[in-house]
């Protein structure tokens, strides 16, 4: 299977190094001196990564302690090792010196700002957290904020699920929020290249793992909180009390948050910071509110009335009503963070796209094709019903659930696919090490619980690129085709084995082949089943 020209690079570090001695740290984390003398120029939880002069941080894994792997880390120039008392005994065998506390990934983040001379402090600092919009919204704010750096020649970063940017440089993501001593380190080097802002998404497991120890957002985002990651929380309460981490004295200064949202709703009295709230409805309670909305099949315009009668005319640049909220939350927050708002709303407006987010696919055929990253239920509806409002003839969408995931979602969202499509197809996402068949099972068993009259043509195809040519054999002048679930992932995890897999490219190619064929102009409903 072809694959896209990828985005790539190992987790980036400073060139500008000031080596703090391994007491100055000890004395930070509140434990005895070692003897050595040694000072530390870096510091990683990744012993395959460790460069002279890092202190390694040995932590406990799932299936390995981090300690097992400070022979290699030592090989490599490691000059301490930072571990639980679990672990002290096999750091101490390499003959490093061991820093001992009772939880090192608490103290990773911090010990890492340190290490790098707190460079976040110099930076304009927005994380964005939530279910669904974190990477559109994150986008759209750094599209605010290079517009504001035009003007004085800042440059402007980016971190998040896809990439992470700094300036035009593009960096491969691992994920959404990267671990706490890569994430100083690039900070770090975005100092270095003169960034003054930056844009960033944060999600749960960053906030209950520690990645974000070491940062203070001066404005916190609050897109919305629906059912995800309950294969990690065990249920909405603990969910949300991991995103209100964000909005307390420890981790920013300052919030803004949907009043839309029912857990925006709470959050606005539970939040430690002062609040700004934003209504992409248009609750008259809200400080900033959308009006006259325009919804187009490229994107929306709208007018943003906020504080002491402000006005100003806006554009979220994708399609739906979801993005006029996260084209607001991204204008309230630069504003919040003292951009002017015009300026603020001109840049969100200019941003070309977010890959993977209703990004569309057009290879001289007749009708919508996009893929998007939709892969819980909410947001395939949202997606769904966006693209309704947009399309004159049928939709036809391909969707599948990831394997070793949240499996309470499965099957409300194959429901969701056979009501509102005319064409359903259920596949394979990334099933990881579960049977591709018993995911797509209890997806079609949601699907059979829409009443026949209700749903669609519902097919089952594990093969994911066969899935993506069914649809496209069902489109006609006029039609929608949505390619659901994987976005810009380029890969495809089956049975442990990550196979190229690129939904934009596949989907392309379908069309291609398709019209090269000369497929027919017209059919009936008879034909399609």
């Amino acid at each position: 299977m072809p694959q896209a020209d990828q985005i790539s690079s190992a987790p980036p570090r400073p060139a500008q190094l000031s080596p703090v001695p391994l007491s100055e740290l000890a004395r930070q984390l509140g434990v005895d001196a070692p003897a050595s003398e040694a000072a530390a120029t870096g510091i990683t939880h990744d012993s395959r990564a460790v460069l002279p002069g890092d202190v390694y941080a040995a932590l406990s894994g799932a299936r390995f302690h981090g300690a097992d792997f400070a022979t290699q880390a030592a090989s490599l120039g490691a000059v301490a090792v930072l571990t639980d008392p679990s672990g002290t005994e096999r750091a101490a065998a390499t003959g490093l010196p061991v820093l001992t506390v009772p939880d090192p990934r608490a103290r990773m983040g911090a010990l890492a700002a340190s290490i790098y001379g707190a460079p976040g402090d110099g930076l304009l600092q927005i994380g964005i957290t939530g279910t669904s919009g974190k990477t559109t919204t994150s986008y759209l704010v750094e599209g605010g904020l290079r517009r504001a750096a035009e003007k004085d020649g800042g440059v402007t970063g980016l971190i998040g699920t896809v990439e992470s940017r700094i300036g035009d440089e593009r960096l491969k993501s691992e994920r959404t929020t990267p671990e706490a001593t890569d994430l100083q380190a690039l900070f770090a080097v975005m100092r270095e290249r003169g960034v003054t802002s930056v844009a960033m998404e944060v999600s749960s497991h960053a906030l209950v793992l520690g990645r974000v120890d070491g940062c203070v957002f001066d404005i916190a985002v609050f897109t919305n909180l629906s059912p995800e990651h309950l294969d990690f929380h065990p249920d909405m309460e603990d969910y949300f009390q991991a995103k209100r981490q964000l909005f307390t004295k420890a981790r920013s200064r300052a919030g803004v948050v949907n009043l839309d949202d029912e857990y925006g709703f709470r959050l606005i009295t539970e939040s430690e910071v002062p609040v700004t709230t934003f209504s992409a409805e248009g609750h008259p309670d809200a400080d900033w509110r959308a009006a006259d909305v325009e919804v187009g099949p490229l994107g929306s315009t709208f007018t943003v009335h906020g504080p002491d009668g402000l006005t100003v005319q806006a554009a979220a640049p994708l399609p739906g009503p979801f993005n006029v909220a996260n084209a607001l939350a991204a204008i309230a927050a630069l504003v919040a963070a003292g951009i002017d708002p015009q300026t603020a709303a001109d840049g969100v407006a200019a941003v070309p796209g977010v890959p993977g987010r209703l990004e569309r696919v057009d290879a001289g055929q007749d009708y919508l094709a996009v893929v998007d990253y939709a892969h819980k239920p909410d947001a395939v509806e949202s997606v769904l019903y966006a693209i309704r409002k947009v399309t004159d003839g049928r939709v036809h969408a391909v969707l599948g659930c990831g394997g070793d995931r949240d499996p309470h979602k499965r099957n409300a969202m194959g429901a969701a696919l056979a009501r509102l499509c005319d064409t359903a197809v259920l596949t394979s996402d990334n099933p990881r090490t579960e049977d591709p068949l018993a995911i797509l099972a209890t997806m079609l068993a949601g699907a059979a619980e829409v009443p026949a009259y209700e749903r669609g043509t519902v097919l089952v195809e594990e093969d994911r690129a066969a899935a993506i040519a069914s649809v496209v054999a069902h489109a006609e002048p006029g039609d929608a085709v949505l390619v659901l679930g994987k976005g810009h992932e380029l890969g495809q995890d089956i049975a442990g084995v990550v196979r190229p897999f690129d939904d934009k490219l596949v989907l392309r190619e379908a069309i291609e082949r398709t019209r090269t064929a000369g497929a027919p102009t017209s059919r009936t409903d008879d034909q399609i089943s």
